[in-house]
């Protein structure tokens, strides 16, 4: 029996030292008054996404500032969007797009969720962005281009 109780010693304390590790190691969320002014940001990726639909910009240059879900959902999109454009023999060429207006709203400390509407020169569309401040920086956690 003295077996069977240090074993369990060991396991509640290899997972006391796993969740001590995921404090240090595991992105640590930041508040709204450590980041920068969200307006820029929002602007700056939407432009990114943009390009990369557009087939100038390659995914993993925004790698760094998506979540793993929100980079997976960008990248199936860049490529539905790469098969269209060579199924349709157009050839990638960068978007003319203006930056008609930013919105933005905080429903919790250390994330926003903004709208960003771009005029081109066949129609407006908006891009919805989900942001969430992660280890001092802007992070996208959600995108749609409607």
């Amino acid at each position: 029996m003295a077996t069977t109780q240090s074993s369990f010693a060991r396991a509640y304390r290899a997972a006391d030292e796993a969740a001590e590790l995921t404090q240090y190691f595991a992105p640590q969320r930041t508040s709204t008054a450590d980041l920068p002014d969200p307006d820029t940001f929002l602007r700056n990726i939407s432009r990114g996404v943009l390009e990369i639909f557009a087939g100038v910009r390659e995914v993993d240059q925004l790698a760094r500032w998506l979540t793993e879900d929100a980079y997976r959902k960008l990248v199936t999109r860049a490529n539905l969007a790469a098969r269209a454009r060579s199924a349709r023999g157009v050839p990638a060429k960068r978007p003319v797009h203006q930056i008609v207006s930013v919105r933005h709203s905080s429903p919790a400390d250390g994330v926003v969720e903004g709208v960003v509407i771009v005029r081109g020169p066949a129609r407006t569309r908006a891009v919805a962005l989900r942001l969430e401040g992660m280890d001092g920086r802007w992070r996208t956690t959600s995108l749609a281009l409607l």
